[in-house]
């Protein structure tokens, strides 16, 4: 089994040569991995300025599949008959994923412009393994824009749902979106995984489809076959998939409106500076926990994110949020369409649900939630206590949170309404003390609480803030 990339042209800033930067790999030597189906190969068949090619091919052990390479190892198949060795699989995805790692989150250390761009490619993956109907290879690869050249191979087997392929796809397309497209598909044509399922596996979906699975027809089959028919698996990642588009699919009008609300209520704080004290009192928090790794969930237009830039101790700053439209301006304040490769490798913006465990969200220093929780459905909250103190686990979480009390000393405020349209809830200090402390009895963390604004003596202060602090075991 073996998968051909090919680079074709030459333009004004490249040659063909530079698929070599793209993919990591010199092409004057012949590159080798191990990997568990046996010994992964990628070598250039041709490499000029006008067409490059690099092939990946895979050695694979037909007996070390059955029989493991160790005691610990028991194997990743049941029988010795089969056709894993030959045919493109899961296997192949693997490979690709040791292989060609960097490149499929889209990074070139030397390359990064075109890295960043659509390039004219080809992609041959021979022989690929089809469960299903002749022309699989076409209803899963020309949605996303493909031209698709599928030839099936004669096969003497007594087997209808059983066929062997040599799939050729060419298009104009950035190199990372190839090579995820394919990893994904491959399992989903054979219909078939040799590894093991589970809730990590739909983040790993998600991430690998972000952009172009959500839009695609065949999303229901995909999602059933790349997580094995796991009924519940599937349904988790399509509720995902469903819920990111329509976030995705906010009108303008409606994003403008949002952002007019945010505006309001900034303006009703206004005359006690809260919004900027709310941010400023963060970041402090947040070097005084010596903290270098830092999430900032829900970051809207990226204002703290603007804040932390500045102080170098932050090396990576990550801001998440669920509306596209909310991420571009972020993208605009923070000047990122126009970063250099160090700063877009420091400071990054992605699209995510604060209500999932998300693995991109992991092995943070810190995070932090400034005037987020009072847009969760309360009944959602659980979900987010899991995500972010039972999966994400950073050492130090800050979260602040309007204080509804305060809110009596508004003199522009009618009664019994939210600072913000779009809050689900106001807490008390006495609410949010609640919540806090019950994280902090189901989660292994300790939590301090502080209030931020001037204090009132019956009212307390206008915002309040919790920081939880992960007990060290």
């Amino acid at each position: 089994m073996q998968l051909e990339l090919t680079l074709s042209g030459a333009g004004e800033d490249y040659a063909a040569t530079d698929l070599g930067y793209l993919l990591h790999k010199n092409p004057d030597r012949v590159h080798i991995r191990d990997v568990a189906s046996g010994r992964a190969y990628v070598f250039f068949s041709q490499a000029s300025e006008d067409a490059a090619t690099a092939v990946l091919t895979i050695d694979v052990d037909p007996v070390a599949l059955v029989r493991g390479r160790s005691q610990a190892d028991r194997g990743l198949l049941t029988q010795y008959v089969n056709d894993r060795p030959f045919a493109a699989g899961s296997f192949l995805s693997v490979a690709m994923a040791k292989s060609f790692g960097q490149s499929m989150s889209g990074r070139s250390k030397e390359r990064q412009h075109l890295a960043d761009r659509p390039l004219d490619l080809v992609a041959r993956i021979v022989p690929v393994a089809l469960s299903g109907d002749d022309d699989l290879g076409e209803r899963l690869f020309e949605p996303l824009g493909y031209n698709v050249d599928s030839r099936l191979y004669p096969t003497s087997l007594d087997d209808d749902e059983r066929r062997y392929a040599d799939i050729r796809l060419s298009g104009k397309v950035r190199l990372a979106d190839l090579l995820n497209h394919i990893y994904v598909l491959l399992p989903v044509l054979d219909n078939a995984k040799h590894w093991w399922i589970d809730k990590t596996e739909v983040e790993t979906l998600l991430e690998k489809g972000e952009g172009w699975l959500g839009d695609h027809p065949e999303k229901d089959m995909i999602a059933r076959r790349a997580l094995k028919h796991r009924r519940a698996l599937a349904n988790l990642a399509l509720a995902r998939l469903q819920e990111a588009e329509a976030t995705d699919a906010e009108p303008e009008e409606e994003a403008e409106a949002r952002h007019n609300k945010d505006a309001a209520e900034e303006e009703l704080e206004k005359p006690i500076r809260l919004h900027d004290l709310r941010l400023d009192t963060v970041a402090d928090v947040l070097k005084s926990k010596h903290a270098t790794t830092v999430l900032d969930l829900g970051c809207g237009e990226g204002r703290l994110m603007a804040r932390l830039i500045k102080e170098r101790r932050f090396r990576k700053i990550v801001g998440v949020d669920a509306a596209i439209s909310t991420l571009e301006r972020a993208t605009r304040r923070l000047r990122l369409d126009r970063a250099g490769e160090a700063m877009r490798a420091r400071v990054q913006v992605m699209q995510g649900s604060l209500t999932y465990a998300d693995r991109r969200l992991q092995g943070f220093d810190a995070a932090a939630m400034v005037e987020v929780i009072e847009h969760i459905e309360p009944t959602r909250l659980s979900a987010v206590a899991s995500a972010l103190f039972g999966a994400a686990l950073p050492n130090t979480v800050i979260i602040t949170t309007p204080n509804r009390e305060y809110n009596a000393l508004f003199e522009t405020m009618p009664a019994g309404r939210f600072r913000h349209p779009d809050h689900r809830f106001e807490w008390t200090r006495a609410e949010f003390a609640d919540w806090c402390n019950g994280v902090c009895s189901t989660y292994d963390y300790d939590v301090t609480f502080a209030p931020l604004g001037p204090e009132d003596e019956r009212f307390g202060a206008p915002s309040q803030m919790a920081v939880f602090e992960r007990r060290q075991s």
